[in-house]
């Protein structure tokens, strides 16, 4: 294979693009918050974590449960309905825009990431996409969505799968990439 075919990246010229952190005074001060209060092993009140989420930009509904060692990127770009739990150890890394519906279920484990990198370009520059998790979603265990996905009403995506796709209303989906398995039937 000839060399001067080869697309090399040069990451001496990453460039971040359109990507805003936000203030940079929220930023520092968020980090030390974010490591010794949502990613520790201490079980804070939840009340006190919406109220730092809220304090830092974050809408947050009522009724959120947050367990240990979440980590939360960016709680300015986060919209959180009531009635949602984030499981132990989930990574929100929103670079970009996430929003939870009501009812939102995001077990242990899990990643909501709205960033990657565009791989064929030699400054390997941010591809950014929000994220949307419609009311009742559940996101399994150790899953990852990617970023630009939309998981519609009450869409499930199993435990350890990856949604690269959006998700339908109703529908359970399993596997790396996670595909249609069945429909969700929700009795009283």
């Amino acid at each position: 294979m000839e060399t001067s075919t080869l697309i090399a990246s040069d990451l001496s010229k990453f460039d971040i693009g359109d990507y805003n952190a936000g203030t940079k005074w929220k930023i520092i001060l968020w980090y030390p918050i974010n490591y010794f209060i949502f990613n520790s092993s201490i079980p804070w009140p939840n009340m006190f974590k919406s109220w730092l989420l809220r304090l830092f930009g974050a809408h947050v509904g009522t009724g959120l449960i947050i367990k240990p060692r979440v980590i939360i990127k960016n709680p300015q770009k986060l919209v959180i309905g009531d009635n949602c739990w984030l499981g132990e150890s989930v990574w929100i890394d929103n670079l970009d825009k996430v929003t939870l519906g009501d009812n939102v279920c995001i077990s242990q484990g899990a990643m909501l990431l709205t960033g990657n990198h565009d791989y064929s370009k030699m400054d390997f520059p941010y591809r950014l996409g929000a994220i949307t998790l419609a009311d009742g979603v559940w996101i399994g265990a150790k899953s990852v969505v990617c970023p630009g996905i939309t998981c519609l009403s009450h869409a499930i995506l199993t435990v350890n799968s990856v949604a690269t796709k959006n998700l339908e209303p109703r529908k359970i989906y399993s596997g790396n990439p996670a595909v249609y398995l069945r429909d969700r039937k929700i009795t009283n």
